[in-house]
């Protein structure tokens, strides 16, 4: 399943490299691309939505509704 997130807060790339990580150590299949210029986060995988929302949220990132 292909999931889009607006992500704010990420301003480098440890940020880009620490919600890369949440996500993947919830699936470690998912493929994730982050474009921090225009604050997104694109996920392929299973997880539901919330869950990998929760991930991006417990790095200390907000994420749109």
């Amino acid at each position: 399943m292909q999931h889009q997130f607006e992500v704010h807060g990420m301003t480098c790339g440890h940020c880009e490299r620490a919600v890369i990580e949440a996500l993947q150590n919830l699936d470690p299949q998912a493929s994730v691309r982050v474009d921090r210029a225009q604050n997104r986060v694109e996920v392929e995988s299973e997880q539901p939505r919330e869950t990998l929302a929760a991930a991006i949220t417990e790095e200390g990132y907000r994420v749109a509704p």
